[in-house]
């Protein structure tokens, strides 16, 4: 291979590293490499980064040229340089470079890469209905058995060694989504579609096995989230990352159970003034009472003279330290009581 390599690179320079790229690819495929490795191959070979992105198996990998894995949110160019990894099949395996037209390694690399990458799909996860519901509900099962939520994972296409979120739904669907720790949002696992309108619990970023867990603290989640309107103020989406020991709380309060005093007072002074929910809950959520003005696009005037009457309806200030702790406590009971 090596003689071969040197009389082609002395006719044809392309053509001498063309051959070194194939024989490349047929080494990984040899040892059996895995996904990433192939795309590093890809990456390495090229000199530019390139990813993966097959939507079918919820499948998404980007290496650095230097070799360093780093996802992003961010879709691919449509005139970078690409390859379908079936005949007629839309593009999977993508060279981030810039020019329309690939050289003849880039070629290679691509077609090389894409015919390993489907030879490891095809072996290791297979093309079955990633939104079978039955998968999904053994994948979030904490009762199932853990080699039987591995194999529903492995249908679903989720990468064993990947990092995953479960969201929950105001429907009570669940949703799945590729955990990337350098991006502040979560990456839809579904990437054709988005995130549904509505109140979401996001849950917290774990392994394959965990999911039940995360689809727990999802679930938990949403129970502290809100409409979003004058009626039911407060956030829409609400991560477990962010709810530390707020949780044990959750844990105590039953939905549908007998609300407290203090969330009684909040809704009979809510039938008072139909301005009220949406004042305390941006008094309870801002750093100050300027902010909160803001929030609700009020004079600050106006703002104390709200408060003056919320607290003379709820019974207690809601301006002293004591006074917020006890709103933010009520209006955070008020959700979770809610049936």
């Amino acid at each position: 291979m090596k003689e071969l390599v040197g009389r082609l690179s002395a006719l044809d320079p392309d053509a001498g590293a063309a051959v070194q790229v194939i024989a490349y690819f047929d080494r990984l495929v040899e040892s059996r490499a895995g996904l990433e490795a192939l795309v590093r191959a890809a990456a390495v070979l090229s000199g530019v980064p390139a990813r993966l992105v097959d939507a079918d198996r919820r499948v998404h990998v980007r290496v650095e040229a230097d070799g360093r894995r780093r996802d992003t949110e961010l879709p691919p160019e449509p005139g970078w340089p690409s390859a379908a990894l079936t005949p007629g099949g839309a593009p999977a395996l993508w060279l981030e470079r810039p020019e329309a037209a690939p050289s003849v390694v880039d070629a290679v690399i691509l077609e090389r890469g894409a015919g390993a990458v489907r030879q490891v799909l095809d072996r290791t996860r297979g093309r079955v209905p990633v939104d079978d519901p039955a998968l999904v509900e053994t994948v979030l099962d904490a009762t199932a058995p853990e080699q039987a939520r591995l194999h529903a994972a492995r249908r679903m296409g989720l990468d064993p060694a990947g990092s995953y979120r479960v969201l929950a739904t105001a429907t009570g669907e669940p949703l799945v989504l590729a955990a990337h720790p350098d991006s502040t949002r979560p990456e839809s696992a579904h990437p054709d579609s988005t995130l549904p309108v509505g109140r979401l619990g996001v849950g917290t970023a774990v392994a394959v096995p965990e999911l039940p867990s995360s689809w727990a603290a999802a679930r938990t989640a949403l129970r502290l989230t809100a409409d979003g309107t004058a009626h039911d103020p407060g956030p829409r989406v609400v991560h477990a990352d962010a709810l530390g020991d707020i949780e044990l709380l959750a844990a105590l309060v039953s939905p549908g159970a007998e609300l407290p005093a203090d969330v009684r007072a909040v809704e009979s002074a809510a039938a008072d003034a139909p301005w009220l929910l949406a004042t305390l809950e941006a008094v309870a959520s801002t750093a100050s009472l300027r902010a909160a003005a803001a929030e609700i696009s009020v004079h600050h005037s106006t703002l104390q003279d709200r408060l003056t009457h919320a607290e003379s309806l709820l019974g207690w200030p809601v301006r002293t330290p004591t006074g917020r702790f006890r709103l933010q406590l009520a209006l955070t009971l008020r959700r979770l009581a809610r049936a």
